[in-house]
């Protein structure tokens, strides 16, 4: 259909007249139909105009396929001119020919498959219009296709489209030359001054004589650039190499500045607000070991800690140790306690497992009870499953924590006890924004009794991102005014978040959970309420207005939202 001017054009010195379709191609693009009417050219103006103008016009048009358009200008009344588009037939793609060579034609292994791929996958078939863009991107994407993995070297030879006017038909014709199967080689690495290259190497970098693969070199580079040794990497391969059956990696870095320090502060409605310090030393002892220490001074709880963390085995796993000081006053009961401890975590894509060997004492004193000591030799193992589309804001997966620890009185132990626990999140995106967030958590600890255990063995719960309209850790076991911890757990959950144009939301929840140490007694607390949610850097804020249904008391509690 053939439209009428736009609705800027009654203000405008040059009129357009074009179908609906192609109207805002041309007008995103034709500068000249911005002129006001107090800048009406001469005649002499007028026709240097057209002439422009047609041959921006059929610049434009031709990417769309139209070759062969008609542009007639027209003089108004008022002085204004008219520019009378009609485009014509469009053109349409009459025939492919896609053509290979290199060692892709070769005819051995997978060659014959994946090429049967790559034509199966071209884009652009006989029948369909043609497009300059749908030609560029169907191009593009088969050498990406082919030049990703395996054939780093890939080129277009030559391509082409013969375009029939008096047909309005177009000739498709490709020609890529995948050249030579590529293989990793050595690894060679520039940049380094503080660190030697075996830091390098224990970041799993791609093995001699695996076949190339774009994905996995970027896989490399952003393990390293994840870590605290440098600002900036680069890892590629010379695709003009004379030796493509064993390329060298190339790494390049720049290292970053070892040591930093940091001042903080904030606010939570667990613990209150909030001022800390930290300094990290990346080049810790002359050696290749993250030293990360700190003071955290909040209103509940005040902590110092220094953990050293190597660098990565070249199996993969990650080792740590370090010691921790810490004094709390929660719901009742101050804490003190002393921990040191060496972690092992093992990655494994989708999977962490981490194994703790852990030494502590700490000094209880309930409100209103007996202030009591207690030690323990914990060992511990932490399994966790995470399976979302993100990792900080996620609407559709699952995430799965279980845990299993313990100790013994025959090694530096005040009781025998195992602890069980496991977490279990589950995200169902609802529509195109929406997200219904459901949450389980369940934990027992076997022991004669809750003395002798230390806190972090028992439960306790209550807050943001427990039970939500009750004060934090303040469900529990009564101990004097105290709570303190029990020997069982269980924690329910329902919320859904909807998701406004933007990154602000508002949510609606209902909690249910208690800690106890019987079973018997054991009932569940009801937590409801609404709130808002931002999409912060850090993961989803959240503010919620938490009614308690068992205290019957309103609370005001946030926290960073995330999958754990």
């Amino acid at each position: 259909m053939t439209g009428g001017a736009s609705a800027r054009a009654a203000n405008a010195a040059v009129e357009l007249q074009v179908p609906d379709a192609l109207r805002p191609l041309l007008e995103k693009h034709l500068d000249f139909l911005e002129l006001a009417p107090d800048q009406l050219l001469d005649a002499g103006g007028r026709v240097a105009l057209m002439r422009r103008a047609r041959k921006e016009i059929r610049e434009m048009l031709a990417t769309e396929g139209y070759f062969s358009p008609t542009i007639e200008r027209k003089d108004l009344e008022d002085g204004r001119l008219l520019v009378v588009v009609t485009p014509g037939g469009r053109t349409h793609i009459s025939s492919v020919d896609l053509r290979f060579t290199g060692d892709l034609t070769g005819g051995e292994g997978d060659r014959p498959a994946r090429l049967a791929a790559l034509r199966n996958a071209w884009g652009l078939q006989a029948g369909q219009p043609f497009r300059q863009a749908d030609w560029d991107a169907a191009k593009q994407r088969l050498l990406d296709a082919l030049s990703t993995r395996e054939y780093a070297a890939a080129s277009i030879v030559d391509s082409q489209a013969v375009i029939n006017p008096d047909t309005a038909s177009a000739e498709l014709k490709v020609e890529v030359d995948s050249g030579p199967v590529f293989r990793f080689g050595p690894m060679e690495v520039s940049g380094l001054a503080d660190y030697d290259a075996s830091l390098v190497e224990r970041y799993r970098p791609p093995e001699r004589g695996e076949p190339y693969s774009q994905e996995r070199l970027l896989r490399f580079q952003t393990a390293l650039q994840n870590t605290s040794y440098f600002a900036s990497v680069v890892v590629d391969i010379d695709r003009s190499t004379p030796t493509p059956e064993a390329v060298p990696v190339r790494v390049m870095v720049i290292e970053a500045k070892p040591r930093r320090i940091g001042f903080g502060s904030g606010i939570s409605s667990n613990t209150g607000y909030r001022v800390e310090t930290s300094y990290r030393d990346a080049h810790f002892m002359g050696q290749p070991w993250t030293l990360v220490s700190g003071v955290r001074v909040e209103q509940r709880r005040q902590l110092g800690y220094a953990d050293v963390f190597l660098p990565p085995s070249l199996s993969g796993h990650l080792d740590s140790f370090g010691v921790l000081a810490e004094h709390t006053n929660i719901s009742g009961l101050q804490t003190q306690r002393q921990s040191i401890g060496v972690v092992r975590t093992i990655p494994r894509g989708s999977m962490e497992n981490r194994l703790a060997l852990n030494f502590q004492h700490e000094i209880l004193t309930p409100e209103g009870s007996l202030r009591s000591s207690r030690s323990a030799l914990t060992a511990n193992w932490s399994w966790t499953y995470r399976a979302v589309d993100n990792i900080l804001d996620p609407r559709h997966g699952q995430v799965v924590n279980f845990q299993l620890g313990g100790a013994s009185r025959a090694f530096l132990s005040d009781r025998n006890f195992v602890r069980l626990y496991g977490r279990y999140q589950h995200f169902f995106p609802v529509g195109e924004r929406d997200v219904l967030i459901l949450r389980a958590e369940g934990g027992m600890t076997l022991a004669a009794s809750r003395d002798g255990v230390p806190q972090d063995f028992l439960f306790r719960t209550g807050g943001a991102q427990t039970v939500r309209g009750y004060a934090y850790q303040s469900l529990g076991v009564t101990e004097g005014s105290a709570t303190v911890g029990g020997r069982y757990l269980a924690v329910t959950s329902a919320e859904y978040v909807h998701w406004y144009e933007g990154n602000w939301g508002v949510a609606a929840f209902v909690d249910a959970g208690n800690a106890n140490d019987e079973r018997e007694l054991f009932k569940m607390n009801l937590g409801y309420g609404v709130g808002p949610r931002w999409r912060s850097p850090a993961g989803p804020i959240a503010v919620d207005l938490a009614y308690g249904q068992s205290d019957h008391r309103v609370r005001l509690q946030f926290a960073v939202a995330i999958a754990f």
